[in-house]
């Protein structure tokens, strides 16, 4: 019997990290996979990535539009809510034997809602990471681990975690971020194809530069930015070329957008577009291994991610990934010009940096993700087992403390 594998996307991000699992189910005897797409993917507003997806040849089972239309809170609530009621009747149509979700976005914790309260095992990518910067990424991506039946960490860290959290050992599976085994060797533009998009003088010093809103604070997003936006201006003066890209649709985001184009939109050697992305982003990652010169700024999980597996390196703003294990090719930074100015600086300036980067080591990157992944799930018997957890933490008192 063939395995049903229901493979959700909400976002331009995750789908980039989903790529190489949905490569390894089609290639895989004994699974089909079934692609939903939903969320930014089909908003213009922020590049369209349906387009990217489209482009790459996998077979769409359903488009979701899971609308978040309005730039606060209450929409992207609304948007959760919608997402549950669009992906129950996908879910019970459908009738998949496992749904994976992604990380930590509010469209993926629908889709988990959705999946576990209809009896589907849920596989969750990324569960124990911790974001600890004000955005509601740990709590969203805390409960879909609670929900979840099958665990895929990046890191042995964040493995520790989920059974802290009470979770079965035998459901949790270290494998690293499945994208990266193949970012050294996957098709990614060539320096030519990016002069060609972007018109960029290659043997000149380049920023690419992507700053979200921070959930919790989502009404100080124009004020956290305005220090990045500064610092750009400022190297951008001295003929260093930026891409900047749109931000996440999360509460803020809009904001973030509107500010970039007006300060940004007749400045010199600063260019904005929605969406690089994963063929174009990569390529401008990859320029560093290729004797160019180039940072990654902003504060996207991918600068600290996917970074270390170009050997490029990257300047982190704010606090919106506090926590998160990152490699020394990453430098923190808060929202102040100066600080970014100088990180900026030791990026692109400075040979001893440059020659740490091109040296380090990535903390995710422990090979054969993706297969492994796919190895779980082809073993894995959809039963009774599987669906009904068990909570590992018995809550026994030993000297005033729970154990």
């Amino acid at each position: 019997m063939i395995k049903r594998i229901c493979v959700f996307t909400g976002n331009r991000a995750e789908y980039g990290l989903q790529v190489p699992i949905l490569k390894e189910i089609k290639d895989r005897e004994g699974l089909d996979y079934y692609l939903v797409v939903a969320g930014a993917h089909l908003d213009d507003s922020f590049g369209k990535s349906l387009q990217e997806i489209e482009r790459d040849g996998f077979d769409i089972y359903k488009l979701i539009s899971i609308n978040n239309d309005k730039d606060n809170l209450i929409s992207t609530v609304q948007a959760i809510g919608n997402g549950i009621l669009k992906l129950s009747e996908v879910f019970a149509e459908l009738k998949p034997d496992i749904v994976i979700v992604y990380a930590d976005r509010f469209e993926g914790f629908a889709a988990a809602i959705a999946a576990t309260q209809m009896n589907i095992p849920v596989a969750h990518i990324e569960g124990g990471d911790i974001t600890e910067g004000g955005a509601l990424d740990d709590s969203v991506r805390h409960s879909i681990s609670k929900l979840s039946h099958l665990h895929f960490t990046t890191n042995q860290q964040a493995t520790n975690r989920l059974l802290a959290m009470g979770e079965e050992p035998w459901r949790v599976h270290t494998i690293g971020i499945p994208s990266l085994e193949t970012l050294s060797d996957i098709s990614v533009a060539t320096p030519d194809e990016i002069k060609s998009q972007l018109g960029l003088d290659l043997d000149k010093e380049m920023i690419v530069f992507t700053q979200h809103s921070v959930t919790t604070e989502f009404d100080e997003a124009v004020d956290q930015i305005i220090p990045s936006i500064e610092a750009l201006k400022y190297w951008a003066n001295k003929g260093v070329q930026v891409v900047c890209t749109y931000p996440n649709n999360d509460a803020g985001g809009k904001e973030i957008i509107k500010k970039l184009h007006s300060e940004l939109d007749s400045f010199d050697n600063v260019q904005i577009v929605p969406s690089l992305g994963r063929y174009l982003y990569h390529g401008l990652l990859k320029l560093n291994k290729l004797g160019y010169k180039l940072a990654c700024i902003g504060n996207s999980s991918s600068g600290i991610k996917e970074t270390p597996a170009f050997k490029c390196p990257a300047v982190n703003i704010g606090s919106r990934q506090n926590g998160r294990l990152s490699a020394h090719n990453t430098i923190h930074v808060g929202y102040n010009k100066e600080e970014i100015i100088a990180a900026i600086e030791q990026c692109l300036f400075s040979p001893e940096f440059s020659d740490a980067c091109s040296e380090v080591k990535d903390p995710y990157d422990f090979g054969n993700a993706a297969k492994t992944l796919v190895d779980v799930l082809s073993t894995t018997e959809v039963n009774k087992v599987l669906i009904q957890k068990q909570m590992t933490l018995k809550g026994e008192v030993e000297n005033g403390w729970f154990r």
